[in-house]
């Protein structure tokens, strides 16, 4: 601090003068402890001022350092409509590598996705399901480990035009080793790969599930062998959002458990007439039957039984054999194609059971009208069968039934049916 100093001359003055000299001493002390003050004053505010300018750029500098240099983004935007069920979904980061990304439905369900690229992207691993409200919660993190989160809702597209599949077997049934799961779809699939997709399958014990398709309405699975005795199987059909062609959406979602109950596999010779009946390897009994005749072959082959039906009429008119024959009591039938052939009771056959074949193509067991003796065989296997129970038919002089003639695709090699 630089105070100005007073002349000699004034000073002698005030100190000649008496009491002026005295007051005048007042004066000057006065004077100079107001310039110490005003000079002081001066010095702690610019002082202030000063310190002020430095500290707004430390914390400048502070908040600055604290900044993530990772951004986020989120496609489709915030709040979009009528979003897309697939590919439409997309998660980003630059500057910085994303850590989390946590996407649900309105009922808090989580859509699994994956990080890719180095944390550069993330992608839904399925597709979204339609008129459904999605929020999205992104965090990323920059080099320095500093953080930047983004969060974001869109709401999917409701379709127009819809498909639904039809299954077998039911849910909460119990089926025979050759049972495969089949889908019978509303509209023609023009886009297998994402509808097979969302078809998931979990078996207990683990095996192998490939899916084929049957034209392009049809999608079976099974394993590469009949299924293992006890095995549980857990289906889900995650189809709602699934663009199966152009405009037209899946709208189902559902869940399907089934068990596979004991091994029963019969081998029918039609040549020697007769049905060994196998549990678990073992022959529990053998059967005397008869099978098509001359012109009426039965198909061979690996036949799946798909229906049971205690009574049901059979008539020559729809399966292409006009009025040769027409049953209104079958009893004890089961069927093994959907071209018509069954096996079933057959009370009207005299001797044949055993001796030569007789039938239109049908495999037949002794049997009486109105199916009411338990103790006959066709009875008895009708008893001891499941939906799902494989009939295998040998030696006739017909080709090999067709895969999709029925639940038979057991009737491909394990090579043909992942083609």
């Amino acid at each position: 601090m630089n105070v100005r100093p007073i002349s000699g001359a004034s000073v002698d003055a005030r100190v000649r003068g008496g009491r002026a000299g005295t007051r005048g001493r007042r004066g000057l002390l006065a004077l100079v402890s107001g310039a110490l003050v005003l000079a002081v004053t001066a010095c702690g505010g610019g002082g202030s001022d000063s310190g002020s300018g430095q500290s707004k750029g430390k914390d400048a500098g502070t908040t600055e350092s604290k900044q993530s240099q990772a951004v986020v983004s989120i496609a489709p935007k915030d709040g979009a409509t009528s979003v897309d069920t697939s590919g439409a979904l997309k998660v980003a980061a630059s500057g910085g590598t994303l850590t989390q990304v946590v996407v649900k439905d309105a009922k808090g369900t989580e859509i699994s996705g994956k990080i890719s690229g180095g944390g550069a992207s993330w992608t839904p691993s399925t597709h979204l399901a339609a008129s459904t409200k999605y929020t999205v919660h992104a965090v990323a993190k920059d080099s320095a480990g500093r953080q930047a989160a983004e969060d974001s809702s869109f709401t999917t597209l409701t379709p127009r035009n819809t498909f639904v599949g039809s299954f077998t077997p039911e849910d909460g049934s119990t089926v025979g080793v050759g049972m495969p799961f089949s889908v019978n779809f509303t509209r023609g699939i023009t886009r297998p790969g994402a509808v097979e997709k969302a078809i998931r399958i979990k078996t207990e014990p683990a095996v192998e599930v490939e899916g084929h398709w049957f034209g392009n309405d049809r999608l079976d699975f099974r394993p590469e062998h009949y299924w293992k005795a006890g095995t549980k199987v857990t289906v889900k059909l995650d189809l709602d959002g699934v663009e199966g062609r152009p405009g037209v959406y899946g709208k189902q979602s559902k869940t399907v458990s089934f068990t596979i109950g004991r091994n029963q596999v019969s081998v029918v010779d039609a040549s020697k007439h007769t049905m060994k009946v196998t549990q678990d390897g073992k022959v529990v009994r053998t059967i005397p039957v008869t099978t098509g005749k001359p012109g009426y072959d039965t198909w061979n082959g690996r036949m799946v039984i798909s229906e049971k039906l205690t009574v049901t009429r059979m008539n020559g008119e729809t399966v292409g054999y006009g009025g040769e024959y027409d049953i209104k009591d079958v009893p004890h039938a089961m069927r093994l194609t959907t071209s018509g052939t069954f096996i079933h009771g057959n009370y009207w056959g005299g001797g044949a059971f055993g001796n030569f074949n007789a039938s239109h193509g049908c495999v037949g067991l002794r049997d009486v009208r109105g199916g009411y003796d338990s103790g006959v065989p066709a009875a008895w296997f009708f008893n001891h069968s499941l939906i799902g129970d494989v009939v295998e038919v040998q030696n006739s002089q017909d080709k090999t039934v067709a895969p999709d003639n029925g639940l038979n695709g057991w009737n491909m090699s394990w090579s043909e049916w992942k083609a």
